[in-house]
């Protein structure tokens, strides 16, 4: 069977990585976000490459990581990949920053399966952290960014609800047949 590349898109601090978490528990193959793995290895080895100091570099930066997660997937052989976030997330990061089109730094055809999972605005559990200094209207705008680069892009993309993980987990997996 040819690997299902599931992304799984929307508000920063929208539940995302806490979704993938479930998933994996579930048994899942699943991504982590490239954007926080960024921030760590930058905080680490005394980098710039933060959001929040260059944007375009975090940008490319998440592109090329994303590229090579979904690679890497390709070859693992997994029926499904869930992804938490991915190329088309960093694409669009970069063009906000001040790069290129989001439509010429992404692949033809697109390397994700038709229907995208967003999380919505919920700014009941977003949290500002270490790896995300930016406020809830940055996050808002950056997810009204994504819906159209996805509607843009002509993929189907499901609204999550705003709903604990479990019945979140429930929704994804009962759209795709894999309940």
């Amino acid at each position: 069977m040819t690997p299902h590349h599931i992304l799984i898109s929307g508000c920063s601090g929208g539940g995302k990585s806490t979704l993938l978490s479930a998933l994996a528990q579930r048994g899942f193959a699943t991504v982590p976000e490239p954007g926080r793995r960024i921030v760590a290895q930058e905080r680490a080895g005394n980098g710039n490459a933060l959001p929040w100091v260059k944007p375009l570099a975090f940008a490319r930066h998440a592109l090329d990581m994303a590229a090579s997660d979904l690679a890497t997937a390709t070859t693992a052989g997994d029926d499904v990949v869930f992804f938490d976030r991915g190329m088309i997330d960093a694409a669009v990061a970069c063009a906000h920053a001040g790069g290129p089109s989001y439509r010429t730094l992404l692949p033809d055809p697109l390397p994700y399966a038709r229907r995208v999972f967003l999380t919505p605005p919920w700014p009941e559990i977003f949290v500002q952290d270490a790896a995300r200094q930016h406020g809830l209207d940055d996050a808002e705008a950056e997810y009204l960014r994504l819906s159209q680069a996805l509607d843009d892009f002509g993929y189907e993309t499901h609204v999550l609800p705003k709903a604990p993980v479990q019945a979140r987990v429930d929704i994804i997996l009962a759209d795709l047949g894999l309940s």
